[in-house]
């Protein structure tokens, strides 16, 4: 059973914020000859890393609501110039709508089980809610109507 990890996204105010932000940087790799995969560099390594690669995802939190998530392809520890160990995780570039959640702010990441994931959203699960504008879906979430 797959382990996924739950993250503040800090800086984009939606998932189409991400989105842009990963494609400049995928851009700017493409352009110096890096890895253009998305990835998030962090300071610790997961202690659970091997449930979480190829299997798991990372659920990103933006602005209190649980609101997207990405397949995590990698977990890749190394050594920043500085000396200070780091690890680096490595995304799948496709961001997947999750049927939204209200999360209150946190430090670092969080373990999320598989059972206690969201679902999906997509037309085919969630009907109009998949069709609703991302902003309004946080409105309702924040009400508590959802």
């Amino acid at each position: 059973m797959p382990l996924h990890l739950i993250k503040l996204c800090v800086g984009p105010r939606s998932i189409e914020d991400l989105v842009d932000r990963q494609e400049r940087h995928r851009g700017e790799a493409l352009r110096t000859g890096a890895d253009p995969a998305p990835f998030h560099t962090t300071r610790m390594i997961p202690k659970r890393h091997g449930e979480i690669v190829g299997s798991g995802s990372i659920y990103w939190v933006i602005k209190g609501t649980l609101s997207c998530r990405q397949g995590i392809t990698a977990i890749e520890p190394f050594t920043g110039t500085d000396g200070i160990a780091r690890c680096r995780l490595v995304f799948d570039p496709k961001l997947v709508p999750v049927s939204p959640r209200s999360y209150r702010p946190f430090q670092g990441w969080r373990y999320l089980t598989a059972k206690d994931a969201p679902s999906d959203l997509d037309a085919a699960s969630a009907g109009d809610l998949a069709e609703m504008p991302e902003t309004l879906r946080r409105e309702l979430v924040s009400l508590g109507l959802l």
